[in-house]
């Protein structure tokens, strides 16, 4: 799992709140960091081999940034799903990201059991 936060997005605790969630759950997790942009991103899942990649969100950059990083994560014939949570995301944001082609999506109130259900499905998905 490769988590990132994109843009000039700071706010960093959710993410790493998430990576040792997803750590403690016996997963291997590369921490990306803030600031990152689609190229970024899609560079490191290649080369870290990821399964999935999520991005945390608390500020509304990532819709800004959603399109690129779709592009960016499909080019070269890879493909990996894409997980989008944050506290800022409303339900219609949610179908938005939906119906874009994100693979999971989670706002306030989701609980660590379905974030960690999620992303084992979307890695064994991916695998196969």
């Amino acid at each position: 799992m490769l988590i990132a936060i994109l843009g000039l997005d700071q706010h960093e605790t959710g993410a790493l709140a998430v990576t040792a969630m997803l750590r403690d759950a016996g997963m291997e997790v590369i921490y990306l960091g803030r600031f990152a942009s689609p190229e970024s991103v899609a560079a490191a899942a290649v080369e870290e081999s990821a399964d999935v990649v999520g991005i945390s969100c608390h500020s509304w950059e990532y819709i800004h940034y959603l399109d690129d990083l779709l592009r960016a994560l499909e080019r070269g014939g890879e493909r990996f799903p894409l997980m989008i949570g944050g506290s800022v995301i409303s339900p219609s944001d949610k179908a938005r990201l939906l119906e874009k082609g994100v693979s999971a999506v989670f706002g306030p109130g989701a609980s660590s059991d379905d974030i960690v259900a999620t992303v084992r499905k979307l890695a064994v998905a991916s695998a196969n």
